[in-house]
């Protein structure tokens, strides 16, 4: 996911070029004017509130505008990031933003200022008053628009110079000029981005040998917790002692290992596109474990996959590999097998639910052959990928 921020005096050209990037990198459009009217007009709660402070002659505070961002931004989870235009407006908005970035596990990648002098500005919209005949494209209150421009908006500029995500440009130049610097510049955050990918599904599903195929496809790293705890055991590592003991004496390995073994696959993967993670997070808990690891490391959960395979299936794959080679100690019985596919259920599910809240989840079907669950997975893959090549 990649966030900006679009600047520039009125006259700029940011509704055009808006228009672009939202179309070219399906990119959700936030102008807190156009949120605030909707919400009014649909008489939520919040537009209720503002409409009753702007029928009064107040301004709507920053505590209603976060809110409504916040709410637009959850609802719009398959969204490839966020495009903001006029908001943050001033300072403290810039504060807020940031705030509120944290909270959403996401950042805001750029700030992007057309930059264009006064007199150019003035140019444009007064051509443009003579074509639309807006009553406010005239002189004076054009400059008085960039005057209020200029001392409200130096502030937030400076914030995110200091921050060093600021990006400036020439606005006198041609729409295709500025168009394409502006995609350079976003392009160029893109290919900054892992992706990371999270694989769901029952036990039978399909999801580690799926996992494996689409990391060597992709160049991504595959990360498996339970492979990584064999390896650790089996090279009699300092932590794999620990595992070995835990396993002896009948104990869970403790979240506070897992992330150890995590954030050490994460900082040794050197040159890689991202990150496919298989049985990790199983619960509740772990969930916010895996996007504070990735925020630490400055990225974001991509996508979420659920492949989903009918629960007799489930048992007959099962069954069918407690003959092999490669069985897990929970194939061993039907009994077993039923009381996974139970726990999944219990604890993992509602990991599934919390993430369809912030995030677009993909439902795959995973039944049929490999080859043919593979494509499904993949085309869901390849189509997060192009907006990152």
């Amino acid at each position: 996911m990649v966030n900006v921020a679009l600047f520039g005096p009125p006259g700029a050209g940011k509704g055009t070029q808006s228009a672009f990037l939202i179309e070219k990198y399906n990119f959700f459009y936030i102008s807190t004017g156009d949120l605030l009217r909707g919400e009014i007009k649909k008489e939520t709660k919040l537009g209720l509130e503002a409409k009753q402070i702007i029928a009064d002659g107040g301004l709507v505070s920053d505590e209603i505008i976060v809110q409504i961002i916040e709410n637009t931004i959850k609802e719009n989870p398959g969204a490839n990031g966020f495009l903001f235009d006029g908001f943050p407006r001033t300072y403290v908005q810039a504060y807020i933003l940031e705030g509120l970035m944290i909270k959403m596990h996401t950042a805001l990648n750029c700030l992007i200022s057309i930059e264009l002098d006064e007199s150019e500005s003035v140019k444009r919209l007064l051509n443009r008053g003579k074509i639309s005949g807006r009553l406010d494209d005239n002189e004076l209150v054009i400059k008085n628009r960039l005057k209020e421009y200029q001392e409200k908006t130096l502030p937030v500029l400076n914030f995110y110079k200091e921050k060093g995500n600021y990006k400036a440009l020439k606005g006198n130049q041609t729409v295709e000029k500025v168009n394409s610097e502006i995609e350079s510049i976003i392009n160029k955050e893109f290919s900054k981005e892992l992706v990371n990918i999270v694989l769901f599904g029952y036990p039978g599903s399909g999801r580690s040998s799926q996992g494996i195929a689409l990391a060597k496809k992709y160049g991504l790293e595959y990360v498996a917790t339970g492979k990584m705890l064999e390896e650790e055991v089996n090279n009699k590592t300092k932590i794999g002692l620990k595992i070995q003991n835990l396993y002896d004496n009948g104990e869970l390995v403790p979240d506070e290992i897992v992330i150890q073994l995590i954030e050490k696959k994460i900082e040794n993967s050197k040159d890689i596109k991202g990150f496919i993670f298989k049985g990790f997070p199983r619960t509740l808990v772990q969930s916010y474990i895996l996007d504070g690891i990735l925020q630490k490391h400055g990225t974001t959960i991509s996508k979420i996959i659920e492949i989903e395979v009918d629960t007799l299936t489930l048992i007959r794959r099962l069954n069918k590999r407690s003959l092999t080679p490669g069985c897990m100690p929970y194939d061993s019985s039907t009994e077993k097998i039923v009381k996974r596919l139970e726990e999944h259920k219990l604890k993992t599910i509602p990991v599934i639910q919390k993430y369809k809240e912030v995030h677009d989840v993909a439902v795959i079907n995973g039944e049929g052959d490999f080859e043919t669950v593979f494509s499904r997975i993949a085309f869901v893959v390849e189509d997060k990928l192009k907006n990152f090549a």
